[in-house]
């Protein structure tokens, strides 16, 4: 079986209508390896990434990516999908740019960008952080019982192990993990997106199994740094994910991104909706 390209999944090719489509593939689906890519849908990093990328591409913006907020509509379905860019407002300094993607009359996702060019001023970076040595830990592949097809794609290193299924229970519900894209490429902005979603609801650390699953509403990403080849040259990143509230039916989630030498790249935060859970018949 031939397997999509992290590269290809990344690809936006001009539609010759004001659009740019992008293949969307069962590679990167979020259902379990234990169940069928067609379970699920496309990951929502590729789609945040897909949507930045888009934005760039479609309006020639050639700034640094300061801020993206994403909504996630509905399921994309494993097929092309057309992303269609708007500048918002451009000035030589910002330019803030608006994205839909989907397919056909289906709105998968829309998304807003701010593009700006760094420029002089105080500087205070109190997120400095020491991460341990990625090289002094492990590769630790998910479970495939819920670990997602697109985490093929992800090699992921655990500071304090993956921690899931009550072993956080009364403790933070954190987790720390170094985490690259399989084909070790130099980070970049859409590897950065792809990996800020990288990894399981953190409130998993907390709960008892079975994972209470969840789907990714929205997500903003506020980019630190401007990425260039050398600010990660081997891909990896250190993040660290927190639980920040969970009930009612809705989950918040918090990370940090920090380069290797612990300089800060990037804040996300997350909600979820939490699936409704069955009631076994007979209780």
């Amino acid at each position: 079986m031939t397997h999509q390209t992290l590269t290809e999944a990344l690809s936006l090719t001009d539609d010759g209508a004001g659009g740019l489509t992008a293949r969307l593939s069962g590679d990167f689906s979020n259902a379990p390896l234990s169940l069928p890519q067609e379970k699920g849908a496309p990951f929502g990093g590729l789609m945040a990434a897909l949507a930045a990328g888009a934005m760039r591409q479609g309006l020639a913006i050639q700034t640094p990516l300061q801020s993206l907020t994403i909504q996630y509509l509905a399921a994309a379905r494993f097929e092309d999908a057309s992303f269609r860019p708007g500048l918002n407002r451009g000035g030589r300094n910002i330019a803030y740019a608006s994205v839909t993607g989907g397919q056909g009359d289906r709105t998968a996702v829309q998304a807003l960008g701010t593009y700006g060019r760094d420029g002089h001023g105080p500087v205070l970076t109190p997120l400095v952080a020491s991460p341990p040595p990625v090289d002094s830990l492990e590769d630790t592949p998910l479970d495939p019982r819920f670990g997602p097809w697109f985490t093929r794609y992800i090699e992921h290193r655990f500071v304090d192990g993956p921690r899931l299924f009550g072993q956080n229970a009364g403790r933070a519900p954190e987790l720390g993990c170094w985490m690259r894209t399989t084909d070790r490429a130099p980070l970049d902005e859409a590897r950065l997106l792809f990996l800020l979603d990288g990894l399981y609801p953190t409130y998993w650390t907390a709960l008892p199994a079975p994972p209470a699953i969840a789907a990714s509403i929205d997500l903003r990403a506020d980019l630190l740094a401007e990425l260039t080849p050398e600010t990660s040259p081997e891909g990896w990143a250190y993040f660290h994910f927190t639980s920040r509230d969970v009930g009612n039916g809705w989950a918040v989630e918090d990370g940090v991104a920090w380069t290797p030498d612990g300089q800060p790249l990037a804040l996300v935060r997350q909600r979820r909706r939490m699936m409704p859970s069955r009631t076994p018949a007979g209780t």
